[in-house]
């Protein structure tokens, strides 16, 4: 009996793995936080792969934006969902050496927007907007014919048109995070970011969107999905997710189960849904 039990017990880990510890940072933002985390969490929880919990700022204006130190180290990936205040020195060397030592990290939305003078930050998401970035915060970056474009021409970092629905095109399609996906699919209405501009070191593109001059885009082939390193970090860069609307795409919330879990392991076990969507239609969940 003793032998069985041992034999069990030690099968136990391989059937079971235990679920990827996850926090969630939000409490400021230029959208609508309150609404989007709870989706985000919920995403993520549905997945059956992780526990999330939320570290949430205080308000911005308050004067209390150094008392907030979450514990990082004690998670396997952090996902962001914070566009506001500059955290305190001792939060930001934290976050730094989090991620430099292994820990994951995914930057959803505008979340590309925060921290615009921060370089540890700009390297993990290789581009961003806003927040008075410019050329001297790294080039625009865009892909075409094949291959990622940079250019440092000076102008205003950040950008979009009208919301719409837009197709996502997969770029890197052996990547584990969009491996098997369709090779185009139609993304719910959403603002699809441009002239998004930064280190971009290391930065391997995973999919783009075209950004079309009739809903005030650029004419040119947008970054949407990216991945870096930062040390022995791996972190994973969404673009999609303007609101709650775009987060329940199916597509966009299976891209963030499949990057959480890549961010934090390095690798991805999560299936494509049967209700992804195509590049003729659109599929959400409410």
């Amino acid at each position: 009996m003793k032998l069985a039990l041992v034999v069990l017990l030690a099968s136990l880990p391989a059937a079971v793995a235990a679920p990827i510890k996850v926090l969630l940072v939000d409490g400021q933002n230029n959208h609508a936080w309150k609404a989007t985390s709870p989706v985000i969490k919920k995403i993520l929880e549905d997945s059956g792969k992780f526990t999330v919990d939320v570290a949430t700022s205080p308000a911005p204006k308050t004067g209390q934006i150094e008392s907030f130190k979450p514990k990082f180290a004690d998670y396997q990936v952090v996902v962001s969902n914070y566009n506001g205040e500059p955290w305190g020195d001792e939060t930001k060397a934290a976050f730094s050496d989090f991620v430099r030592k292994g820990g994951g990290f995914v930057s959803v939305h505008a979340a590309d927007n925060a921290f615009p003078e921060w370089k540890d930050y700009n390297r993990m998401i290789g581009v961003g907007g806003w927040g008075d970035r410019n050329e001297k915060d790294g080039p625009f970056v865009v892909f075409k014919d094949g291959i990622i474009i940079k250019s440092s021409k000076p102008g205003a970092g950040g950008g979009h048109g009208s919301q719409h629905d837009f197709l996502v095109v997969t770029r890197e399609p052996s990547h584990p995070i969009v491996a098997g996906l369709p090779p185009e699919w139609l993304h719910v209405k959403d603002e699809l970011y441009h002239r998004l501009r930064g280190p971009a070191e290391g930065m391997t593109i995973l999919a783009t969107a075209y950004s079309a001059p009739a809903q005030g885009g650029t004419g040119e082939n947008e970054p949407m999905l990216m991945v870096t390193t930062f040390g022995e970090g791996r972190c994973f860069h969404t673009t999609l997710g303007h609101g709650v609307e775009a987060v329940q795409c199916v597509g966009a919330a299976t891209v963030l189960q499949r990057g959480v879990e890549w961010a934090a392991t390095g690798k991805v076990t999560q299936p494509v849904p049967a209700d992804f969507p195509t590049a003729d239609h659109t599929s959400s969940r409410k």
